[in-house]
């Protein structure tokens, strides 16, 4: 681990923020002005965008954590790394076992494989016009405009290829029965003129399975809205939502 050296982000400037190299990805951990409670939620794509969630609820005592797999895409390394980053952030910070996790757009691919082999660590999770299905985007499969220099390096991620990938069960259309079973609460809101990932390819195909496993999904639509911006103008439904399903205990 390397530390950047002067402080860099220029999104918090109102909080004290850590800023390193956690095995060779740019990490940043933002503390709160107020007393801490341990609690904390874990952003894992778009930094700053649409923060006033994650600054809702740094007002409230929460950290807020970020480490870059983008690129990734929710792979096996991507969630080893994620394991590593979780025990190093618990160690560092005397943060609560059970964090919150808030994944927008392809972050959703690491949230959900990662809470899958990791139930008894998540508190619950938001999700934002993520993706479910690789096969939608970037993989443009479906109606999905999709990204062919993204889906070129999401297949190299993964050790697939354009046939592999057609029956591959590693996403979190999925994985997310795990979520399900363990009642992990979840909150997906998304723009219901997203072309770039689409509800029904997404959002839509993984809320029959996830009830189908037993669980139980919230979901808030924006009226006109396409894949950005993320998140809502008030985020107190975001907010409350995580707060009532925040753990009590250490």
């Amino acid at each position: 681990m390397a530390s950047y050296g002067q402080r860099r982000d220029t999104l918090f400037t109102e909080y004290r923020i850590d800023e390193f190299l956690f095995q060779e990805k740019p990490a940043k951990v933002v503390f709160p002005n107020r007393e801490p409670n341990g609690e904390w939620i874990w952003r894992a794509r778009f930094w700053g965008h649409e923060p006033q969630t994650d600054k809702a609820l740094l007002d409230k005592g929460f950290h807020l954590v970020y480490i870059d797999v983008a690129d990734l895409f929710g792979n096996q390394e991507a969630v080893q790394l994620w394991n590593d980053f979780y025990t190093y952030c618990r160690d560092k910070y005397t943060l609560k076992k059970k964090v919150v996790l808030e994944g927008m757009s392809r972050g959703g691919l690491i949230v959900y494989n990662w809470a899958a082999q990791n139930t008894d660590k998540v508190a619950c999770i938001y999700a934002d016009a993520p993706v479910c299905d690789i096969k939608s985007w970037p993989g443009g499969l479906y109606t999905s405009k999709g990204s062919m220099e993204a889906w070129k390096t999401c297949l190299d991620a993964y050790g697939l290829d354009d046939k592999s990938v057609l029956t591959f069960k590693g996403i979190p259309l999925y994985t997310s029965t795990k979520v399900a079973e363990a009642n992990i609460p979840v909150l997906h809101v998304y723009g219901d003129s997203d072309q770039v990932v689409p509800y029904e390819e997404n959002t839509g195909k993984l809320k029959d399975l996830f009830e189908a496993a037993g669980g139980t999904i919230q979901i808030i639509s924006k009226k006109g809205v396409g894949h950005h911006p993320h998140s809502l103008k008030d985020p107190k439904p975001i907010v409350d939502f995580i707060l009532e399903n925040s753990p009590h205990e250490k």
